[in-house]
Parts: structure tokens; sequence; C-alpha cells
């Protein structure tokens, strides 16, 4: 029986399920389209329908269909396996009970705790009066079933298993775990709880929050569920399954630093609010915001630690293509604060925002004087990470005017510093069953790579590399003869490989329809081919030619110089024949 995953595949096409979620354009035998997973412009995603995978060339990401819905609605593997299954029809009870009852029944725990919590929340004055003192309303608590969770060590552990549920579900749910001695205990006790919930609305974990006579050095104030199958903080951003409707009405998203700030905003009318869960804005949290809004007003908490995560989540939204802006809470600690004193000031504050570079600006060059060499690079730093040039340039322009220093100095300065490597999105594992495709390390292989990749668009080139075969590395030359069927069976290594030599001939679709054009970038490319590995071989000559000459065997040393004289002499002969092709063509032309 085949599994679910090949029946789903079989039911539906690659290229259908995507078209649903970006736009495709024919490109040879593929498709191609915009990357929904980073910022760019030109179009580096590539589907094929042939062998039902996709593979971006911008940010390396790739794989089968269910990873591309991963991927896009930010869910996990099974997840969005069931969203497939209903759009195939397929009954995966039918096929996979176990997996079903895997990832259901955790759901299911967390459904049970939250009522758990919630219950003993009614019962407990002691977490009442904190909410109170937060000034909590009690429609919010029933609205964001807010609950609190019992000093007791194993109530929640015991309450849960009196449900039926299996003692072993309950510690995979991550909300008891088992001493060394043996004995189950509670994660949560003595703390009020927040449910959190994934994009679609489903309770995935929780936050907790020490009632405040209970706190201690050594515990923590705030503790997360640990990672499950169900719940990754690194994706979700707090109450953004209630938000996304007023983030997509008003155009931005205001983000904010915990779950309290989140719900006193909200409280308060702020009602395009979304907060990071005890982790920092990352990529995935970006990447799930694109499709709602890509701005961002900044909330974060008035210490220097939060200053320093603002700079980070700057940073971040700039390498992201998201225009960010910054929200001052005045003299107050962070947003909740300020609605707790003066009720309606935080939307005024989010509506005043200020530009994410206006506080970068602020931040390091001042009010007045002269700003030093160090607080200019500090400010170019920020502004080389923004992923729009036209953005950079205008911000350099303002740099220019603040500083007085020329644009040009200004840009020859940025170009000089060395940047930290902007956080691209980050991606989940790849759990579908397709090879992972492995990346060129070298130039050579970038050319075997396009090479290739032009010989499997157009079945007549493949010839055309005969006595070249020599000049590919070891895995291309294997998957050359794979392409040519000729020689074993490919290995898993070299059918991600074809995978992306696939893939990557989309990319080359403008040359598909001109023969003339196509066959002379093959033999220019089979001339670099050349180049490039005769290249190497010298340069491993000569170091060979290095040792020889600290020793005594002369007659070696002879032969190894002549022999780096006739590769010298073929490269120079492979050049000259390649630049009057060239000539040649430019006087056609």
């Amino acid at each position: 029986m085949a599994s679910p995953l090949e029946e789903i595949k079989e039911r539906l096409d690659i290229v259908d399920v995507v078209k649903g979620y970006i736009e495709l354009k024919p490109a040879g035998k593929n498709f191609k389209g915009i990357c929904p997973f980073h910022a760019e412009k030109t179009p580096s995603l590539i589907v094929s329908p042939e062998r039902q995978i996709w593979h971006c060339f911008g940010c390396n990401a790739g794989g089968d269909v269910v990873k591309f819905v991963s991927l896009y609605e930010n869910i996990e593997f099974y997840e969005a396996l069931r969203i497939l299954a209903e759009k195939a029809r397929v009954d995966l009870k039918r096929y996979t009970p176990a997996e079903e009852r895997q990832f259901g029944v955790l759901y299911d725990i967390q459904r049970a705790a939250a009522d758990f919590f919630k219950d003993n929340l009614a019962a407990s004055n002691r977490a009442l009066r904190y909410l109170e003192g937060r000034k909590l309303s009690m429609d919010t608590i029933e609205e964001f079933e807010i609950g609190f969770a019992p000093e007791i060590f194993d109530a929640l552990t015991v309450n849960l298993i009196e449900r039926k549920f299996e003692l072993a579900d309950i510690v995979r749910s991550g909300l008891s775990f088992r001493t060394d001695s043996g004995k189950y205990i509670d994660r949560f006790r003595g703390r009020v709880m927040f449910p959190i919930h994934n994009h679609f609305g489903k309770i995935v974990g929780f936050t907790g929050r020490i009632l405040p006579e209970l706190e201690r050095p050594e515990v923590g104030k705030y503790v997360n569920s640990p990672e499950t199958p169900i719940f990754a903080k690194s994706k979700l951003l707090y109450g953004f399954w209630k938000s996304k409707k007023e983030i997509r009405e008003s155009g931005y998203a205001t983000l904010l630093e915990g779950q309290m700030d989140f719900l006193m905003c909200w409280q308060d009318g702020v009602r395009n609010a979304i907060a990071t869960s005890g982790t920092a804005l990352t990529g995935e949290h970006l990447r799930a915001l694109r499709k709602t809004t890509d701005k961002l007003v900044i909330g974060f908490d008035n210490d220097e630690a939060g200053k320093l995560a603002v700079e980070k989540a700057i940073d971040l939204a700039a390498a992201n293509d998201f225009t960010a802006s910054v929200a001052s809470w005045g003299e107050c600690k962070d947003a909740a604060e300020l609605v707790e004193k003066k009720p309606g000031a935080a939307a005024e504050a989010v509506r005043n925002a200020e530009p994410a570079m206006n506080f970068v600006f602020n931040r390091y060059l001042g009010k007045q004087g002269a700003p030093s060499k160090l607080a200019i690079r500090a400010v170019l730093d920020k502004i080389g990470r923004i992923w729009s040039p036209i953005d950079r340039s205008f911000w350099i322009r303002e740099l220019s005017h603040r500083t007085g220093v020329g644009e040009r100095e200004l840009f020859e300065e940025m170009e000089k510093i060395k940047l930290g490597e902007n956080e691209k999105v980050i991606f989940a594992p790849d759990t579908a069953a397709v090879p992972a495709e492995p990346k060129p390390e070298n130039r050579l292989e970038l050319i075997s790579l396009r090479l290739l990749g032009l010989a499997g668009e157009k079945e007549n080139l493949r010839s055309g590399i005969g006595t070249f075969t020599d000049y590919l590395p070891e895995k291309y030359r294997a998957a050359y003869l794979a392409l040519s069927e000729k020689g074993a069976s490919p290995s898993l290594e070299i059918r991600g490989l074809l995978n992306l030599i696939s893939l990557r001939g989309g990319l080359e679709s403008d040359l598909l329809g001109d023969e003339e054009r196509l066959e002379a970038e093959f033999r220019a490319l089979l001339q670099e081919l050349e180049i490039e590995f005769l290249a190497n071989e010298k340069n491993e000559l000569a170091k060979t030619i290095a040792s020889l000459e600290e020793g005594e065997d002369d007659d070696e040393l002879v032969a190894a110089l002549k022999k780096f004289d006739e590769i010298s002499k073929k490269i120079q002969n492979t050049k000259n024949a390649k630049e009057n092709a060239g000539q040649k063509a430019l006087r056609q032309a």
C-alpha cells in the first residue's frame, strides 16, 4: 500500500498547489516565480512538475509540496500534510492512525490543560488579585483564556490522567516531566497561565508567570512550554490569530515584547498588536507576518535591554525588506505600564512612531555636537543591512545631512565595513522524503551545475559534453552519466544533485527559445569548465613544484615544470579560442 504522502503527491500536482500561493510562469519544462521566503525582485524559485519538487536559488530553500505548504503557512510538517490530505481527499486516519493520534492528542491535551487552568483561576483569589492589580478586565481574561496553575506538584498531571490521557503523551506535551527519582510533576506551578495559540487559533503551549509572592532568584519569572511537535516559539507570534484581520486592515503590525504588553494594548484598543513569547524576533516570525503586512511598529521595553532588542528587530526587519518604525512609551517602562497609567495613550504612541532609522540616528549620533567616526560607522552598519538599495540611498543622504560627511565618502566607508551576515529567513527541517540538494562549493561546481542544467533541458546538448566529462567534479560526472542513462543507479546524493540540475535549467528559460544563443552559451561554458579545471590543476602543481624545489630530485622537478608550462599554454589557447568566438559573434550581430 502506498504511503499517504505518496498518494497525496499522486493526486496533487505541485505546480497547481504552489500556484495557489504565488504566481508562476513557464520556464522551459519547469515554472518559476518570486520566492515568498526571502525578499527578492527577480524570480529565483523553480518548480519542477516532472520531479514534483521546488527549489529557490536565492535562499537555497526547497523540497516537495508538503515542505512548501509547511513553510508558507508556518506550520509543522504533519499539519501541512493534513491540509494537503484534505485537498487531495486522502483519509490520513485510514493510513496512519498512529501518526494521526500522535499529533491530535497533543492538541487535545493542551485544550484540556487550558480548561483546567481556567477552572483554577476562578478558585484562586491570589491570582485574580494579581490580574486585577495589572488592570486586566474580566472580558480580556476570558477572551484570551488566562488561567492559573496551582502550587500542587502534580495537580495537572493527575487531572489529565483522570481524563484518560496517557502519561507518555502528557510528558510529550511538555506539561509534565519525570524527576530523577521517577516522579512525574507539573512543569507549571503557582503561575498565571497564558495559553499560546498557533496562527490557526489552536492552543499549542503556554507561558506561565509566577505569582509575585512566590518569586525567588533561582526561579524564572516567566516559563514557556518546551518545544514539542506542535509548538515552536520561534515561529509563533502571540495574539496573531486574533489580530490578523486588524493588521491587514490597518496596514501594519504593532510588535510588542510580551503577553502582558499585548493584552493591555488589546484591551486599550490597539487591536493590530502581536508579541514574541520569550524569544527574540526571528526570520520565521517575519515570514509568517509578511502574508498580512510588511510594515512594523516596534514597541519594546524602555530599558537598555529593550533598546538593544529594538536594534536587532530593526536589523532583521531591514534585511527582510520590512518598513519599520519605533514607538516610545515616554517615561513608562513598557506598553503595559503606559496603558495602566494613561488609558488611550498607547494608541497615540503607536500612531506617532518614528522611522526606525531615526531611532538609530538619535541613539548613536545624539542631538548635539559632531558625532565620532565610531558612531557614524555604527549607523552605516545599520544602513548596510537594509535590503532595498533605494532605502539605503535615502538614509545615506540623511546621514550626510546630519553629519556633514559627503554621500560618496559615506558609501565608500559603508563598503569597507565588514558587516555581519544579515539573518535570513530560518527554514524548518526538511522532513519530507526528498533527497537534499547539495550546494555548489566552488566555481568549478557552479560552472558544472549551469552546464548540466542546460544539458538537462536540451537533450541534443548532452553529447556535446563528450571529452569534457573528465573536467567535471566527480559527483557532477556521476550526475552527467545518470542524465545520459549511463553508469550505475544514482545514489541519494546524486539524486539530490539531479534535482538541483533539473531545477537550475528553469533559470535559463530565456535562452531555451533561441537555439543560436543557447549553443553559444553552452560552448562558452565548456571552455570555462576547461579553463577552471586546468587552473585548479595548475595551482596544485605549483604547490608540488614549491615542495620539489626544496628537495634534490631534479628530474621530477623538471618534469613538473614542463607539465606546468603545458597547462599554462593550454589555458591560454582555450582563452584565445573563447575570445575569438566572442569577437566573431559580435561581428555577426
